[in-house]
């Protein structure tokens, strides 16, 4: 963490943090060419980087003023796997180019917040992070052969491993820091931006990990016959278990329409999706029922997939919302619950380790209450060419749609 004193006026933008390696590594290193022998200090990189000081790095300057090169999963799709294993060392290309381009954007971002929402301790944590990992993806050299691609593959999986907690590192520093944000969309374009950023390097990660496994019906992270059916039931096993431990109660799930349907997809942001909107039908259910003598009415889920998106509507029979509820719902830390101003706990949904939901609580799991994950859900789904709506009736329930582009659309194409 920093302890070198600040002198910043409210407003003006962060310099660049210094970076310095704790090894015996020049700094010119980055314009040598590695012998075979120091190649693997890449794999540790995260490890032996530490921010000590604030200072210009040109290179981040220089490449947040370029765009990402955002692929089209029906192109990773099509390109699958070759004999020779050319497919890893040219995703690995991609990636070794790309990848150092989105973490600048990122940092870039973090300079441009306000200084006084930009200090706060969480927040420079994962500003500090991403310079950390910019530097070692930049400063990894050309990947030419097969055995520099499996160097750098361990490096992009350490890579993955650390950015577990990026979630909640945003979603707690901006609740502390909240207090001093006089714009809400300042913050809501900064976090949908962080969030998707986040959503597609993980996914471009996790697609370039999984080429070199042999998985039946993948090619890396695309589920070659995807089932919309099976993640909402699995979705649904895990709410329920959270549902009975909250409030010793559950509602069922009915699922109808296009139940037999699959196709080519992603799996990671609807792992992310369907568990938090099944949160909140089932929370409402229970809330709106629990005094009754009668059973809890189900959640209805209806699946419609068409050649260029996939629907699928959530219908909970609780109480609705009010007109100002509604208008806020996409507004970060906001929250139906009364508990969201309770900071000794945090709600916190993610896929990492191929688990469609995780909650990272302070070894405490609730339904709800911390405001997340409606908008990042939103942010999401605009990110991949959908949308998510709702539409409510105050005493009968509430309908959400969730609308994705597919894969295969030659009309809604979709882009990480």
């Amino acid at each position: 963490m920093l302890t070198n004193k600040l002198f910043h006026g409210c407003g003006i933008r962060l310099p660049f943090l210094h970076v310095r390696h704790r090894t015996n590594i020049a700094r010119d290193n980055k314009n040598r060419k590695l012998s075979n022998e120091n190649k693997t200090i890449h794999d540790r990189h995260l490890a032996n980087i530490t921010v000590t000081s604030f200072h210009s790095q040109t290179a981040i300057e220089q490449l947040a003023l370029k765009p990402s090169t955002r692929l089209s999963p029906l192109t990773m799709m099509y390109i699958g796997k070759t004999q020779d294993n050319g497919h890893l060392l040219r995703s690995a290309q991609y990636l070794h180019k790309d990848l150092p381009i989105r973490f600048a954007h990122r940092i870039n971002d973090f300079q441009n917040l306000p200084f006084v929402v930009a200090c706060n301790p969480l927040l420079l944590e994962l500003h500090e992070r991403f310079i950390k990992t910019f530097h070692t993806l930049h400063s990894f050299p050309q990947i030419n052969t097969l055995e520099q691609e499996k160097i750098y593959t361990q490096l992009l999986q350490n890579t993955f491993n650390s950015s577990n907690d990026t979630l909640s590192l945003l979603a707690e520093g901006f609740r502390e820091a909240k207090r001093h944000i006089k714009q809400e969309m300042l913050v809501r374009s900064f976090l949908d931006r962080a969030l998707t950023s986040r959503l597609a390097i993980k996914m471009l990660i996790e697609h370039h990990i999984e080429l070199r496994k042999d998985k039946p019906n993948y090619i890396g992270a695309i589920c070659m016959s995807f089932s919309p059916k099976e993640l909402i039931e699995s979705s649904t096993r895990y709410v329920q278990k959270l549902c009975r431990s909250t409030y010793g109660m559950t509602p069922n799930v009915k699922i109808d329409g296009h139940v037999d349907s699959s196709f080519p997809y992603i799996i990671t942001p609807l792992s992310y999706i369907v568990p938090e909107m099944l949160k909140n039908a089932f929370r409402a259910t229970i809330e709106h029922h629990k005094n009754s003598n009668n059973d809890l009415p189900n959640v209805n889920v209806t699946i419609a997939v068409n050649d260029d998106e996939l629907l699928l509507r959530i219908r909970d029979h609780g109480e609705g919302m009010s007109k100002s509820i509604l208008e806020k719902m996409f507004n970060y830390h906001f929250s139906s619950n009364n508990t969201l101003n309770d900071s000794s706990m945090i709600s916190d949904t993610d896929f990492d380790d191929y688990s469609y939901d995780q909650f990272i609580i302070r070894n405490h799991n609730r339904i709800s209450g911390y405001g997340f994950g409606v908008p990042t859900s939103r942010a999401y789904c605009e990110y991949l060419n959908g949308s998510l709506v709702y539409e409510t009736n105050l005493g009968i329930g509430t309908d959400v749609y969730i609308r994705l582009g597919l894969l295969t659309s030659e009309k809604r194409i979709v882009r990480l």
